[in-house]
């Protein structure tokens, strides 16, 4: 439906396109001469001014908190006359906003003494050969570099995150820390509320330096090449299959250098088999 103030808009661009007359054009669209030369005498700017007001105070509120606003400050507006100003704003057309990450401070990578000190994170992508996207949710432990999590999905929520973490809590043990990025998964309040509860800390990387946490980036780069890039994948259980194969080999057999060669899964036994025979000496 064309409002009034469109239809004068065209009515002018007949007048100067096609040179016709004002009462033609307005013939033409169906606007009353009267409609045309009518010039509204409300003052609406005080109206204006507290809506502005209140969209810089509230951005993210919508018409019926601003409204009820207006009322509770003695207001008397005609809810259609607000609503109309509102509107005129482009106040009812959601802008999307740049989230506000808190500052990230910097902190060294290093080893840790023991396993469950400190396990990273950190989402992938890839497609399916039919254009289907999915996800790859990888942990890993930063003392032997243990693949602890491979997830593999069309989509991995905030949710699915503190299901998989719980899960490995149950079978290893609680991290004392996790490293990951600022993505909106590991900034939601789900994961949040659920690390404070179990008592882990989590350490964010300063936004656009994914070498902070280059333990995690060091894996996903062995996986892509292994297995994402080099295989054409059909369905979801086919990169499922594979993923926990590769991460099963990963474990067992992949030489670190950091580890002096060793895999995570003989590193972590060699380091145990020292403890404890220290403890029994």
């Amino acid at each position: 439906m064309v409002r009034p103030g469109d239809r004068k808009n065209i009515v002018a661009y007949l007048q100067e396109a096609h040179e016709v007359s004002v009462t033609r054009a307005c013939k033409a669209i169906g606007l009353p001469k009267s409609v045309l030369y009518y010039h509204s005498v409300k003052d609406d700017s005080e109206v204006v001014q507290k809506l502005q007001e209140l969209a810089e105070l509230k951005p993210t509120r919508g018409f019926p908190y601003y409204f009820s606003r207006i009322r509770n400050e003695g207001k008397i507006w005609n809810h259609k006359r607000v609503k109309r100003v509102y509107d005129l704003l482009a106040l009812n057309k959601r802008k999307r906003r740049r989230r506000r990450l808190p500052q990230r401070p910097l902190e060294a990578l290093q080893q840790p003494t023991g396993m469950n000190y400190k396990w990273s994170m950190d989402f992938m992508h890839d497609t399916l050969a039919n254009g289907r996207k999915i996800r790859i949710l990888n942990i890993i432990d930063d003392y032997n570099r243990e693949a602890l999590a491979m997830e593999v999905d069309y989509s991995l929520s905030s949710h699915s995150l503190c299901r998989i973490m719980k899960r490995l809590i149950e079978e290893r043990g609680k991290p004392a820390e996790v490293r990951c990025d600022n993505g909106p998964e590991f900034t939601s309040g789900n994961f949040t509320d659920f690390a404070a509860r179990e008592n882990v800390q989590i350490k964010y990387i300063q936004p656009g330096k994914p070498t902070q946490n280059a333990y995690i980036e060091r894996f996903n780069r062995s996986y892509r090449e292994d297995i994402l890039d080099a295989y054409l994948f059909f369905s979801l259980q086919e990169v499922q299959t594979l993923t926990e194969h590769w991460r099963q080999d990963y474990n067992q057999n992949h030489p670190h250098q950091s580890l002096n060669n060793r895999s995570p899964i003989d590193y972590l036994t060699e380091k145990q088999t020292e403890l404890h025979t220290f403890i029994s000496n």
